[in-house]
């Protein structure tokens, strides 16, 4: 048994040597040697083939994408595309005879072949095509870098041209009234670029970790697009932007610009002054003037159904709850501030609250510290009125937890205690509470669109 255990590794070795010298007078007779070839700075294996080298598809895989159809293999990357027929006659396949399309030039160059099965690809038409640089044993990709920003002014669109060294993948997104790109893995200075355009007047170019960041700013009714026109020399990224240009801005956007304001006033058995009602009245007016949109759920007496409050609440940006404290003995007094705890009943809240950000996701639901703002907020108007307002958590209102934005409960007083109900029936008392409920709601929502939409990065001017 040790003989068996100990010979079978030998037996294997004299197999691959002996397969391994078939192959080699196979490669001999074929004009074919193996070599070492630095590719973009990782060690692969090629072959000198005819005095040409070439890479196989396996290993070019890394860098660009190769398939093959009806005798011709197309390679796309970089921000080129390649065609180069397949001739299965090596030697032929060697020469500089053949004709070759490099992006939109049709040249002659050493084309594809296959050996021992497998796809190559000649070296030197690589480079030739990808703008890489090839000497043999050594193929180096230029360093990725933004050499230079232009523009050009249009009667109803401006230009903007970034200038690559070569192709990188590229993002754009719209934030609020600014347009995103970020250049993945590329060099460049951080700087701000100043144009003639009326419509596009700067760019922002910021570092953001092994990234840049492209901050354009587009104005309300605007549109862009984005598209890479391929160069000898690199690539270079276009944008579009303007009235000229139709807007495809994702619909959720809109409410940066025109977020919903919902005020629930309670309705309080057994008192007299509908006081929640008042105040959510006057702050809906003060709101209202100033331009926001904003909905009260009730007018009088009963409100909506509960269906019809919780579809309104879910699609609010604020929610904000106005009620009066009501426990059968209990001697509470004052103003209170709730936020929600808990999980949603919402699956789609709890999928985005806990889930990795995406764009425009804090759009859709906001995360504990959007209430938390606002309920700041809300305190210290209360407080600059000379009201001192507690803060406690809830877990038991439905609306609250159905709000995927801000949302709070106001415990405007207690129903039970006779020095709250007569402080809450002055007008002065009930315009201080209005004008905090409107201050904070207002203050929070221009927070939240400028840190949306307002992505500026320090840099000089050109």
């Amino acid at each position: 048994m040790t003989r068996l255990k100990f010979g079978l590794p030998g037996r294997r070795t004299a197999l691959s040597a002996a397969a391994a010298s078939l192959l080699l007078i196979g490669l001999a007779g074929a004009q074919i040697a193996f070599s070492r070839l630095n590719l973009a700075g990782r060690d692969v294996q090629s072959i000198q083939l005819y005095g040409a080298e070439y890479a196989s598809q396996s290993n070019l895989s890394s860098l660009l994408s190769i398939s093959q159809d009806s005798g011709v293999v197309r390679v796309t990357g970089l921000g080129h595309t390649l065609l180069l027929p397949l001739d299965e006659d090596q030697q032929r396949a060697t020469t500089s005879f053949n004709t070759v399309q490099l992006d939109t030039r049709r040249v002659q160059g050493r084309t594809a072949t296959i050996v021992n099965g497998n796809l190559y690809l000649p070296l030197d038409t690589l480079a030739s095509g990808l703008g890489a640089q090839y000497e043999q044993g050594k193929f180096t990709l230029t360093a990725p870098k933004l050499v230079s920003v232009s523009s050009r002014a249009g009667r109803d669109t401006d230009r903007v041209v970034l200038d690559l060294s070569r192709d990188v993948p590229v993002q754009d997104e719209q934030r609020g009234d600014r347009v995103v790109l970020t250049l993945k893995g590329i060099q460049g200075d951080a700087r701000r670029y100043t144009t003639r355009g009326a419509f596009v007047p700067s760019a922002e170019v910021a570092r953001s970790g092994s990234d840049l960041t492209v901050t354009l700013p587009l104005p309300a009714s605007s549109g862009y697009r984005v598209f890479k026109v391929v160069r000898g020399s690199g690539v270079r990224v276009v944008v579009d932007a303007g009235p000229g240009v139709a807007s495809s801005a994702p619909a959720v956007l809109s409410r940066i610009n025109s977020p919903l304001i919902v005020l629930d006033p309670a309705v309080v058995p057994g008192v007299s002054s509908d006081v929640t009602l008042e105040v959510a009245r006057q702050a809906a007016q003060l709101l209202t003037e100033k331009g926001w949109r904003v909905r009260v759920t009730r007018d009088g007496g009963a409100g909506l159904n509960r269906e019809e409050l919780l579809t309104l609440a879910r699609q609010s940006d604020v929610y904000l709850a106005l009620d009066l404290g009501r426990l059968p003995g209990a001697r509470r007094s004052g103003v209170t501030v709730y936020e929600q705890t808990g999980r949603a009943g919402s699956q789609l809240i709890n999928a985005l609250r806990g889930g990795s950000s995406a764009p425009y996701s804090t759009l859709v639901v906001a995360g504990a510290g959007s209430t938390r703002r606002l309920g700041e907020l809300l305190r210290g108007e209360l407080k600059g009125g000379g009201v001192t307002a507690g803060q406690q958590s809830i877990s038991r209102v439905q609306s609250l937890g159905e709000a995927p934005q801000a949302a709070l409960l106001l415990e405007l007083g207690w129903a039970n205690n006779a020095q709250d109900l007569a402080t809450l029936g002055s007008a002065a008392r009930q315009k201080i509470l209005s004008v905090a409920v409107a201050r904070s709601v207002a203050t929070y929502l221009t927070a939240r669109a400028n840190n949306n939409a307002n992505l500026s990065a320090p840099g000089g001017t050109q």
